[in-house]
């Protein structure tokens, strides 16, 4: 039977057959050994499940290990510089998640005492932490019943019920989430939601989903008719726009100039280069902007970086300067450092940042004679 998603209601019979379908198959074939999974807390969950958020679980891992050796409490990370927290992150993208990982760590360091509140209420309100994660927290380290409703059970959703359109519209994300609060179990809730997550994650995988090893398939509609495929919908594409920037690569030595981003939007409080907005008043700029002259100047292929909603094409030029004026000071010596081309990497960086960095030191070392 397929439920339209404007009626949600599922008989108990069919709900308690589907848990005990997922919690069966969970038993033989689940995860069970994931690094957080091992003294579940609400801190090992939060960090983990803010790391899974757009990244898969092989990536997450290292990460998520060597997080922890640095911040093994929501303390140690609200005590954390963020120039640390950052330059740990590094790699993983979508950089407001650790912004909003050490915001939260001091909301609960100065206002909890260092102890997660229990309340779905209070940790939803806590920066970076929406409805599914708070449920995630809840189920998997405090064993209290919540609902979640991440990427991975939307798709195991809208395939079991065959439920068209895009899962981010208001009305279909209302269903979905109707339908994850009637399926959620009164007992065993963090062996179910661990369950739901490992079923998308492995068997009702995005593409080529592995159908024949799926405890739900005897019921599943997308199944029955053959349109795996079709579900969920993807999000209405929409033409990004690009955003060209020149990114100089200012090079005084065996150093590099470093400009931190602001703290709000993309990358930021990372540690970047300095941009130019017009070329043709390059070194003018230069002196004006940090009091040095250019010697030498080469401009490198650009770079290509897509972001959710917009293409970054970056053009970088390496700069060879010399001082104008030795006591000369940066307008704000503490959003700009000059860093040594052997520990630049010692920082928080964007991935297309370190790709620069990486060839500027490969240019830099001399050839072996």
């Amino acid at each position: 039977m397929c439920y339209p998603i404007g009626m949600v209601s599922v008989p108990p019979a069919a709900a308690q057959r589907f848990r005990r379908q997922v919690l069966r198959w969970f038993d033989q074939h689940g995860r069970k050994h994931l690094p957080w999974q091992k003294q579940p807390s609400p801190y090992r969950v939060w960090i983990s499940e803010i790391m899974l958020q757009q990244t898969q679980v092989a990536t997450v891992i290292p990460y998520y290990q060597t997080f922890m050796r640095h911040f093994p409490s929501v303390s140690a990370l609200a005590r954390a510089d963020e120039d640390h927290v950052l330059q740990l992150w590094s790699g993983l993208g979508y950089y407001a998640r650790a912004r909003n990982l050490h915001r939260a760590a001091k909301i609960i360091a100065n206002e909890y005492r260092s102890c997660f509140p229990r309340e779905r209420e209070a940790l939803i309100a806590l920066p970076g932490i929406g409805r599914s994660t708070a449920g995630a927290i809840s189920a998997l380290a405090l064993h209290q019943r919540a609902p979640i409703l991440d990427g991975n059970v939307k798709r195991v959703l809208t395939r079991f019920h065959a439920i068209a359109g895009w899962p981010g519209e208001k009305q279909i994300e209302h269903g979905l989430w109707a339908l994850a609060e009637q399926y959620t179990p009164h007992k065993h809730v963090a062996a179910y939601t661990q369950a739901m997550m490992d079923l998308g994650a492995t068997v009702c995988t995005r593409s080529k989903p592995n159908c024949a090893y799926c405890p739900l398939r005897g019921q599943c509609q997308a199944y029955a008719q053959q349109t795996q495929a079709h579900y969920p919908s993807s999000k209405p594409k929409k033409t990004l726009p690009t955003k060209k920037v020149n990114m100089l690569l200012l090079l005084n030595n065996e150093t590099v100039l470093l400009e931190k981003r602001p703290p709000s939007g993309i990358w930021g409080g990372l540690w970047s280069f300095p941009e130019c907005p017009d070329l043709a008043a390059l070194p003018a700029w230069c002196k004006q902007q940090f009091g040095y002259t250019l010697s030498h100047q080469q401009t490198w292929p650009v770079l290509r970086h897509t972001f959710s909603h917009f293409h970054l094409v970056i053009t970088p030029i390496v700069c060879h300067v010399t001082r104008v004026n030795n006591r000369h000071m940066l307008k704000d010596a503490s959003q700009h450092r000059w860093c040594s081309l052997d520990d630049v990497h010692n920082r928080g960086l964007a991935s297309p940042i370190k790709r620069l960095l990486t060839e500027l030191q490969r240019q830099s070392t001399p050839l072996p004679a």
